[in-house]
């Protein structure tokens, strides 16, 4: 039975911590509080931003949903622009922003996007580590 969280967020960039927070805080009540939490919050930020910077639908929330389900976090970010696609671009050396879907691509196992009736979802997906197995010595 897969375990979910979901909270919603204003489309505000002040908002963004409020995104990690619950990320985090989330992630840690699985357990899963390693490398893996630190890859899946920073994508969050990442999409949470994107979402909240872009989407043009007034007084907008963003949804963030985190779903464990058989070996994988998935993280899906979804708001009420459908039309505005994700495409990941090659910013210039001088250009502050325009890095994380690239940012994104390099920390999840796969990432992409679906369109709704109503709204669009970003989704980014991460494998669990295998529980470590307890090393068996050989004796002679």
């Amino acid at each position: 039975m897969p375990s979910t969280e979901t909270f919603r967020i204003p489309t505000h960039r002040r908002h963004v911590p409020t995104a990690r927070h619950y990320v985090r805080k989330a992630l840690a009540g699985w357990g899963i509080s390693d490398e893996l939490a630190e890859r899946a919050t920073l994508s969050a930020n990442e999409l949470v931003t994107n979402a909240v910077s872009h989407c043009r639908v007034s007084h907008a929330r963003v949804r963030v949903t985190l779903i464990l389900c058989h070996g994988e976090l998935v993280l899906e970010v979804s708001d009420p622009d459908r039309d505005r696609l994700p495409s990941p671009r090659c910013p210039g050396l001088d250009e502050e922003g325009g890095r994380g879907l690239a940012l994104v691509d390099a920390l999840a196992d796969a990432w992409g996007h679906r369109q709704g009736p109503y709204t669009k979802t970003v989704w980014a997906r991460f494998t669990l580590p295998l529980p470590e197995t307890p090393h068996v010595l050989d004796h002679p």
